[in-house]
């Protein structure tokens, strides 16, 4: 049984079309912003702006047999399962790995060393998925990863060792949470069958039962703001857990008022729920069609999937560059999905990846940290940032992947007054601005990349 039990899990969410939203597990953004009104927390937002790249790690139960997160225990139309075995057989044995989810090689030094290799500055870390295992010792629930296979294990408290050894590399740190708990007899109730991925009871006819839920969440929540230092990201999931869809509300001016009793300026993200509580929007594995001037950030995994899996496709270090070009001078940050593999590690496919994205960003940083947007923003394969002080503009080359590099690169508007460098050298080009047009010569036997050019 197990065996069957396990393919069955394998291909749960291998036909997943990667375009789906309404129907799937992609989260579109919100199509208002609202600044938030607490001036520490618009500070914050502000310094996370000029942070550009950052890293979302998810790591759970999923990643022992290397399947996609906690969906494929989802019961929606769009998830597939294995016929031959019973919803509650599968639900059995997936909420049973975790008598087998034992990390014996988990080294948060590894994996913090490899995301500064890449120049990412924040990073998020999945504290609970929707399938409520927990990555921390919580006292509100026995289903996490410090009370079975990895209970006697002095690195049990997985959360403690992630941020600790994020810090030291001087990350910002956030804590990624789930507000549905699908493990929860509080939110899916045996007493009544599953309905998706919603709370599975009518909360109207059981009123203190969803109370109990929101004070475990709050409770589990503190936990989190206020036994592991200083945390600088909140960042909530589930955005169909809301009052205006069946009535869960999980009273989210009461959770962000205690969250930032312990974290003062504390920025929290409430995704796709536009309001107070949202103070970044997070589009899913896409870039808005066009420049937007509120913080924003697109979550783009380095695989097809967010977690670990068994045979990855992973991006190319020149795909993930690019995406972070136009995304920055569309003015967002960029998180790129990170998963972990169920010994504790972060794959030499991906630390290679990692690492060549950060030799780029050595060479071009400037032209992505600390950048404003400018009004022209993209000419065919160029995309413009600006420095902040106003002395200079950012001309980034997107270098396409099957493309050698120009002997000259041309655009419109964003005219230099003294002229143009490369930005990896510092060496004057030669240019020529005939009207609004410019035409810059590049230096012969460049390196095959996407690239910068300083504008002064």
């Amino acid at each position: 049984m197990r065996k069957m039990i396990l393919t069955a899990a394998v291909t749960a969410l291998s036909v997943l079309p990667m375009g789906m939203s309404a129907q799937g597990n992609i989260h579109e953004r919100s199509t208002e912003y609202e600044w938030p009104a607490d001036e520490q927390v618009v500070e914050n937002l502000k310094q996370w702006q000029d942070l550009k790249f950052g890293v979302l790690l998810h790591w759970g139960l999923y990643a022992v047999p290397g399947i996609v997160e906690s969906w494929s225990i989802c019961d929606e139309d769009w998830i597939t399962r294995d016929s031959t075995c019973t919803y509650q057989q599968y639900m059995d044995w997936y909420f049973g790995l975790a008598e087998e989810f034992r990390p014996v090689k988990f080294d948060a030094t590894q994996w913090a060393s490899a995301c500064a290799d890449a120049g990412m500055r924040y990073m998020i870390f999945t504290t609970k998925h929707h399938d409520g295992f927990c990555m921390w010792d919580t006292h509100e629930t026995n289903f996490s990863i410090a009370r079975h296979a990895f209970k006697d294990d002095a690195r049990r408290d997985v959360l403690r060792h992630v941020l600790d050894a994020f810090r030291e590399k001087n990350f910002t740190v956030g804590t990624y949470f789930s507000k549905p708990d699908w493990h929860s007899q509080l939110y899916w109730w045996d007493t009544y069958g599953k309905k998706g991925r919603n709370v599975n009871y009518p909360i109207k006819q059981h009123p203190q039962r969803w109370q109990q839920f929101v004070k475990y969440t709050h409770r589990q929540i503190e936990e989190l703001m206020s036994n592991y230092g200083k945390v600088d990201i909140l960042w909530l999931d589930g955005g169909w857990v809301t009052k205006e869809n069946r009535g869960q509300d999980i009273d989210m001016p009461g959770m962000a008022a205690m969250a930032r009793s312990h974290q003062p300026g504390l920025i929290i993200v409430d995704r796709t729920i536009h309001g107070p509580y949202e103070n970044y929007q997070t589009p899913e594995r896409t870039v808005p069609e066009q420049q937007l001037t509120f913080p924003w950030e697109s979550c783009i995994p380095l695989s097809d999937d967010w977690g670990f899996v068994n045979h990855p496709r992973w991006k190319s270090p020149q795909r993930v560059i690019n995406t972070l070009v136009e995304i920055v001078a569309k003015g967002g940050n960029m998180v790129l999905g990170v998963g972990p593999t169920p010994e504790g590690l972060i794959q030499p496919e991906a630390v290679s990846r990692l690492k060549e994205i950060g030799q780029w960003l050595k060479k071009y940083g400037r032209a992505i940290y600390g950048t404003t947007i400018t009004p022209r923003y993209h000419d065919g394969n160029v995309w413009f940032t600006a420095a902040k002080d106003g002395k200079s503009l950012f001309a980034i080359y997107q270098l396409n992947e099957d493309e050698t590099v120009p002997a000259q690169v041309t655009w419109t508007g964003n005219l230099p007054a003294k002229g143009v460098r490369l930005l990896s050298t510092g060496k004057k080009l030669k240019t020529k601005v005939t009207g609004d047009r410019v035409t810059v010569t590049l230096p012969k036997q460049m390196p095959r990349e996407s690239f910068a050019l300083e504008i002064n």
